[in-house]
Order: structure tokens, then C-alpha cells, then sequence
């Protein structure tokens, strides 16, 4: 690969899948990672239908070993999407899972924190001058609602995690940028919320006319990446025109 290389993780469905196919069509040798092997490899072959550049790689961010080998294997890194991630449960504190908060903490924040600190010399040494580290966070790591405990303290995290870095990484050519989206309906997001349950998932897009699309999200990504170097997106907060905060949001009767 030889043109700006974009890493995806989170790659296998979503807004994952749909960022790699934005980015590649903007142009980009997209590298796709995720723990579902089929859905990447397939996701790759799609596009290399399309004349696009995409490899895949079965990546387990939560695995340090695992992310440390990955970037080893890599000869470039332009852009970092830090996509993978995910809500599970929606119980109040007093009963919550300890399990759920300590994998939701893993993935939505120390994977972060593995690809980051293992693909940084190269976003650092990009080709482009132009290196880009984006993460994926959510409004609910800007704003809490019952219930929601776990997933709001794991996504509190990784805006931390993008702010800080931001501070530590200023006067180094490499960006830091984080996409917040709001209310997005997905094939799977809140079916692994609630472990399955679809009549209960349903009930989160209930009477919501346009709730955001993974495509919706992918757009705002490739536009805050697509910016002219010097041009640094810190923070955009995107949500359905239905939902004006985490806890108000239109539903049609």
C-alpha cells in the first residue's frame, strides 16, 4: 500500500464497516480490523471489487500482544479510526454486572489505548505529515442518563483519553479528533445491549422518524478526516435532528 493508509477498528459491521467504505472511496488504502474474520474479509473483497485497496486483519483490540503484532505488521499508518467499542446492559448502578463495566472499560477504552500507543510512531512518521488518530466516542461519554452507568463511564474515558493526548501531542504532526454521535440505529448495536433481546433494542428507535445512519457517521468521520492538515476537528458532537440530549428526544405517536 502505498496511498494514505486509514486503520478501522471495529471494522466488521456499523459504522466501522461504513467509515472503511467511505474512506476508501475518498481515497484511501483502508486496513479493516476486527474480531469476525468472515465479515472483514468479505467486506474487503467488496471492495476490492471496486478497484478499492483493503486488506483485512482478525483483531481482538482488547488483546495487547495481539495489537502490538498487528502494528508491527503494518508499513504505514496515515489515519487511526478508533471505532470499536459498545454498550452492554442497561441496568442502574445498585445492580449492574461489575463483568459488563470491566469489558465495556476494556474495549471502548484500553482498546483505544492499545492501537493508539502502538500505531502512534507511524501516525507520527506518516508520509502524509498529516497523521490523524480519531476516535469514536458517543454523547454519552459528555452526558450521563440512568441506566446507562457502565456504558457513560467507559465513553467518559475515551474523550478523556482524545483530550488529553490532544494536550500531550501538541506541536507533533499528528491530529487528534473525536466524533460523538448520539441516537444511531444499527443492525447490532443496541441488540448487544440487551443480549439479544430485539422486541427491547426496538423500543430505543421507537417513533423516531430518522434516527442517525452508520453512513450518517462515516460522512462526519471521512469529513473531519479529509481536512486540510493544519485543520484540527477537536470535538463534533452529531445527533438526529430528533434528539436534542441524551434523556429529550421526538418520538412520533
Amino acid at each position: 500500500m502505498s496511498n494514505r493508509t486509514a486503520v478501522i477498528s471495529g471494522a466488521s459491521s456499523g459504522i466501522g464497516a461504513a467509515t472503511a467504505r467511505r474512506l476508501a472511496a475518498a481515497g484511501y488504502d483502508v486496513v479493516l480490523a476486527a474480531r469476525r474474520r468472515d465479515r472483514i474479509h468479505a467486506l474487503a473483497g467488496e471492495l476490492a471489487a471496486e478497484g478499492r485497496r483493503a486488506v483485512a486483519h482478525t483483531l481482538d483490540v482488547t488483546d495487547r500482544a495481539a495489537v502490538d503484532a498487528f502494528a508491527a505488521g503494518l508499513d504505514r499508518c496515515d489515519l487511526l479510526v478508533n471505532n470499536a467499542g459498545g454498550a452492554l446492559g442497561a441496568d442502574p448502578v445498585a445492580t449492574a454486572d461489575p463483568a459488563d463495566w470491566r469489558r465495556m472499560y476494556e474495549t471502548n477504552v484500553l482498546g483505544v489505548l492499545h492501537l493508539t500507543q502502538a500505531l502512534l510512531p507511524k501516525l507520527t512518521r506518516s508520509p502524509s505529515g498529516e497523521g490523524t488518530v480519531l476516535v469514536v466516542s458517543s454523547t454519552a461519554g459528555h452526558a450521563t442518563y440512568e441506566g446507562g452507568g457502565g456504558y457513560v463511564a467507559a465513553k467518559h474515558g475515551a474523550h478523556v483519553l482524545a483530550e488529553t493526548l490532544r494536550l500531550e501531542l501538541c506541536g507533533e504532526p499528528v491530529r487528534v479528533v473525536e466524533i460523538a454521535p448520539g441516537l444511531v440505529k444499527t443492525d447490532e448495536f443496541a441488540l448487544t445491549r440487551f443480549r439479544g433481546d430485539a422486541e427491547r433494542a426496538a423500543k430505543v428507535y421507537e417513533g423516531v422518524a430518522e434516527p442517525l445512519t452508520a453512513e450518517d457517521v462515516a460522512d462526519t468521520v471521512t469529513w473531519a478526516a479529509t481536512r486540510p492538515p493544519h485543520v484540527n476537528v477537536d470535538l463534533l458532537v452529531v445527533r438526529p435532528r430528533a434528539q436534542a440530549s441524551n434523556t429529550k428526544i421526538h418520538r412520533e405517536r
